[in-house]
């Protein structure tokens, strides 16, 4: 476990109220900074799920097992707590794009989607880890590029290397200069965790983030 947190406004608003322990299972801090808009404290740890996709999986099939199996595999560590897992897999013409880790991987994505449409499936599952339920949702986005020049995608590269994002971007950076438009039901899906599926979950299992 990394720490606890707490968003904004959480101090003082539950006393006296028992709530689940809530552990995000993931250490990225893009996921981080969204949950805690939730006001709801929680943990997070790192979970061991080998990510390389199957045969033939399309990044929503990918999203949804990887984001399941990001919960259960800690459920035995967190025995009375829900835990919220979520992945994401974004797909251009049919090909999967994961994190580009490099420059030129990073380069060469931009270059593929430059002028076209790619589908960001963001994928959220919350298990209890008392009953082993599983509930599960996925967010489609879909992002227009515009045309992009060679020049585009060096300066934005210089400016904002995205290397962990992928997709190679950030929309809520410079990267929303690189788009045409954006088709989303929840514009928190894009940034790496459907907040709306999110809270709508946590609801379902009796927690709350308005009571």
């Amino acid at each position: 476990v990394d720490r606890r947190y707490a968003g904004p406004g959480t101090k003082g608003r539950r006393t006296g109220q028992v709530t689940r322990p809530l552990v995000l299972c993931s250490t990225s801090r893009y996921r981080r900074d969204l949950l805690a808009r939730l006001h709801l404290p929680f943990d997070c740890a790192a979970p061991d799920v080998d990510e390389t996709p199957s045969l033939d999986e399309t990044a929503a099939a990918l999203s949804e097992r990887l984001a399941v199996a990001k919960a259960r595999v800690l459920a035995p560590r967190f025995p009375d707590a829900l835990l919220i897992g979520s992945d994401q897999a974004a797909s251009c013409a049919g090909q999967l794009l994961g994190k580009p880790g490099t420059r030129a991987a990073a380069i060469a994505q931009l270059q593929s989607a430059a002028g076209h449409e790619v589908e960001f499936h963001t994928a959220v599952a919350i298990v209890d880890a008392r009953t082993g339920e599983c509930r599960s949702e996925r967010d489609v986005t879909r992002v227009r590029f515009r045309n992009l020049s060679s020049r585009d995608i060096e300066r934005y590269l210089d400016l904002e290397p995205a290397l962990d994002c992928a997709g190679s971007f950030k929309c809520e950076g410079l990267g929303i200069a690189l788009f045409d438009a954006i088709d989303s039901r929840d514009p928190t899906a894009l940034v790496g965790l459907p907040l709306i599926a999110t809270a709508r979950l946590l609801r379902g299992f009796g927690l709350d983030p308005l009571s």
